[in-house]
């Protein structure tokens, strides 16, 4: 099971060109306390926009990989972070076609992007009630 404290330092190993801004996170919330993976996780997806602006996707079959993994093997945690703090963290700062990432998308991880975009729509009361309703079927 992958815990909230190997979130980040998995990204920074998948994706070498976060691994700078990840130290300087680091040191920012050195304290315990402090550490919010969230913020990081904002700033990682605000990095991977950038990249796929620059046309620097090169990393992008590994990372996503990673992203499904963390919504496969996650602790609830992290496969909440990896929803709300990543993947709606791209959405709500793309500024371009969400095509260009969606085609990187494992199956997991698609369904939370679909379940976060419902929300949005308005379609769905919380992320999830799509999932949670064929659950419970």
């Amino acid at each position: 099971m992958i815990l909230k404290e190997q979130m980040l330092p998995m990204i920074a190993e998948t994706c070498p060109t976060f691994a700078d801004k990840w130290e300087e996170h680091k040191k920012d919330y050195a304290d315990e306390k402090n550490y919010l993976p969230y913020v990081a996780l904002g700033e990682f997806a605000r990095h991977l926009i950038e990249l796929e602006k620059q046309n620097q996707t090169s990393e992008f079959e590994s990372i996503f990989k990673l992203v499904e993994k963390f919504h496969t093997e996650g602790e609830h945690y992290v496969r909440e972070a990896a929803t709300i703090g990543l993947l709606e963290s791209l959405q709500n700062n793309l500024g371009i076609d969400e095509k260009r990432f969606v085609k990187y998308l494992k199956p997991e991880t698609l369904k939370w992007w679909n379940e976060l975009n419902k929300f949005w729509n308005g379609e769905n009361k919380f992320v999830g009630e799509t999932i949670n309703q064929k659950c419970a079927k």
